[in-house]
């Protein structure tokens, strides 16, 4: 069985509470719930949730939640533990701020893991320095078989000219990727992942999928046109606002 697991934690640093800020009429948790709900309703759809407040929300629109331990060092150990109950066989990790993801980003990440991977995630292309440069948008870069080489905060691969020669033409034409924070998985490789410490790359880079990488795990990178937005501060916000103003 696959089913589609989006760890919602209720605190947030830079944004409190933002899963329940209201959009439009609507608390930002059930946008993402009602987007994924149209955009793959063959799949089954859990919410991994910390809080009755949470639950309370989604449960009243008739989404199904998984209730889970409030002092989960990330959103992985969250999805194992939300899976423990809910047994499928591969996990699809949709992130509960992101109310903009796609059937085929979705379908994407089921295929990659279907095909043989064990871990699978998503990239699109870059087209702008100033994205680029800004170290809030992780890098990948990817090899020939599609499998993730490196994440990083810092602009990669580093063009040996300098920063001058970074144009939005060089970036656009070399193959330049963001990362994606959409995740798949077979179930008995997350429980391996979430069995392992933390990495010393993924303590520096505070990026957790490094850990898979440093231990010597593949991760199945899939190229999308379709990009998404992270509702992370309330800039994030007024973004997605326009976006629905565009219809």
């Amino acid at each position: 069985m696959i089913a589609i697991i989006a760890p919602a934690r209720l605190a947030s640093t830079r944004f409190p509470e933002k899963l329940l800020h209201v959009i439009k009429g609507k608390p930002l948790i059930l946008w993402v719930a009602e987007r994924l709900r149209v955009q793959v309703p063959e799949t089954p759809l859990y919410f991994a949730v910390d809080s009755d407040r949470l639950a309370e929300v989604l449960d009243g629109e008739g989404f199904h939640t998984v209730m889970t331990r409030e002092d989960h060092a990330s959103g992985t150990d969250r999805l194992a533990e939300a899976n423990e109950k809910i047994g499928a066989d591969v996990v699809i990790n949709a992130q509960a701020d992101e109310p903009m993801v796609s059937a085929n980003q979705v379908l994407g990440l089921a295929e990659m893991i279907e095909s043989g991977a064990s871990m699978a995630t998503l990239a699109t292309g870059f087209e702008k320095r100033d994205d680029f440069l800004d170290p809030n948008q992780v890098k990948v870069v990817i090899d020939k078989d599609g499998k993730a080489l490196y994440f990083s905060r810092s602009s990669i691969p580093h063009n040996r000219d300098g920063f001058d020669s970074f144009s939005d033409e060089w970036v656009a034409q070399n193959s330049i990727y963001r990362h994606l924070g959409m995740y798949a998985y077979r179930a008995e490789f997350l429980n391996t992942f979430c069995s392992l410490p933390p990495s010393r790359l993924e303590s520096i880079e505070k990026l957790e999928q490094l850990r898979a990488l440093e231990n010597g795990y593949s991760i199945q990178v899939g190229i999308t046109n379709e990009t998404s937005i992270g509702i992370d501060t309330p800039a994030d916000v007024e973004r997605f606002e326009e976006l629905l103003s565009q219809g």
